[in-house]
């Protein structure tokens, strides 16, 4: 067992976050074609092997000039070539000349102005030139967007369609990029079935797990490869043989049996294993049980049973953990100041996350609960876009105060350091 306090000690929520991350190690990089990398993670700084834009290029279609030339409107200039993207100039624009030009391509040396084409009357061997707004404008210069031998783009920067577009633009057909983790999950309890069963469902016997299928969709939108296990028996014998899967993944994520109830084996079976445990119990509501430890060297995260506990240590651990071993930079998400719209009151000596929808009252973001909070009460999750914080040591807060929250959602700000 690792140093620090006892498995069974009552961790506060950074505390256990810091534990968790400790033992979850970035994944070994591999080279995959560029269109591979979309989603991916870069596991290498990216340098810039061309300057871009190679040449002074237009910045619109019109006519390049010098800006002198505008002093006196309307100003006639003699066209003295045309210029198409693709092409380059072969005369100089001198004083009282202008060359023909489209978008991107090299401006004439000599010109310091491209005078959009609208603010002329478009004449192809004499121009007249109406409006001077351009003067001294709309020339892209050299080097604007990246310099060779300049890193463009760093290790732990996720790979969107725009990176790709600036991957393809420095000539990667290739790119070093971090594997894509492969998270087990395993769902346990004798009263859960799959869709295919909810005929059961109707008649009152059984219920659907919907952690089965929020859980996959969770490690899916964190860019993980869910591997399903199915749905266990409350014995040790189907826990044993569900979790004997689960050794090669890089992640386990198990959801319930992780308290202290007569049919959570969890903790037990995976000891049997060989499993170590690090903690399962943290200071914080909905989902003080929670378990984390190493089965091998694979983490294993036990989140709670109940459908909304599971998402919310969904989103304080196991994102982190997942987004670590992807191999971002940034692994939580970023807390930001809410005023509240109506009081909030929790019991105090647990730190709280409760569902909240924040909405925008002129430039300062407002917060109100989606409802009551019990944490079996899914609806409450797929109605809130946020995580609203209430410290343990806060437990009433009257409208008008000031409380942190975090973003609900993939596109939600990340920060490389936890705090709430």
């Amino acid at each position: 067992m690792s140093a620090g306090p006892r498995p069974d000690y009552l961790l506060d929520v950074p505390e256990a976050v810091a534990r968790v991350l400790a033992d979850v190690h970035t994944l070994a990089p591999e080279t995959v074609p560029l269109l591979s990398a979309l989603g991916r993670v870069l596991a290498r700084d990216v340098t810039a092997g061309v300057t871009l834009p190679p040449w002074d290029n237009s910045a619109m279609d019109g006519y390049a000039v010098r800006g002198a030339d505008l002093a006196r409107l309307p100003a006639r200039l003699r066209v003295i070539e045309s210029i198409a993207a693709g092409q380059f100039p072969t005369r100089e624009v001198g004083p009282g000349d202008a060359t023909r030009i489209m978008t991107g391509a090299p401006t004439p040396r000599g010109a310091d102005t491209v005078v959009r084409v609208e603010d002329t009357d478009g004449g192809t061997e004499q121009v007249e030139v109406r409006a001077a707004r351009d003067a001294g404008k709309n020339v892209r210069p050299r080097g604007e967007d990246m310099l060779e031998g300049r890193v463009v783009m760093t290790r732990g920067s996720a790979v969107g369609a725009a990176q790709l577009g600036v991957l393809a633009a420095v000539g990667c057909a290739t790119v070093h990029v971090h594997r894509a983790p492969r998270v087990a999950i395993l769902t346990s309890g004798d009263e859960l079935v799959e869709l295919e069963r909810f005929d059961e469902v109707r008649a009152g016997r059984k219920i659907v797990s919907s952690n089965s299928y929020t859980l996959q969709a969770l490690v899916r939108e964190a860019g993980g490869d869910p591997v399903y296990l199915g749905i266990a028996a409350d014995t040790r014998e189907s826990l044993r043989s569900h979790l004997e899967r689960a050794r090669s993944a890089d992640l386990i994520i198990t959801s319930a049996g992780v308290s202290v109830g007569e049919y959570d084996y969890i903790r037990d079976v995976l000891r049997e294993l060989g499993a170590k445990m690090k903690f399962w119990r943290v200071r914080m509501r909905p989902g003080a049980p929670i378990g984390f430890g190493l089965l091998d060297a694979t983490p294993w995260i036990g989140l709670p049973g109940n459908p909304v506990s599971t998402m919310v240590t969904f989103e304080l651990f196991a994102r982190p953990a997942i987004r670590r071993l992807r191999g971002h930079a940034r692994l939580f998400r970023r807390p930001f100041p809410v005023r509240l719209d109506e009081p909030v009151s929790t019991g105090g000596e647990l730190t709280h996350f409760l569902r909240a929808i924040i909405t925008r009252r002129g430039s300062e973001p407002r917060a109100r609960l989606t409802g009551p909070q019990g944490s079996g009460i899914l609806t409450s999750m797929s109605a809130a876009n946020a995580l609203l914080i209430v410290p343990r040591d806060r437990p009433n807060v009257p409208a008008g105060d000031q409380l942190n929250a975090f973003a609900l959602g993939g596109d939600a700000d990340f920060a490389d350091t936890f705090s709430l």
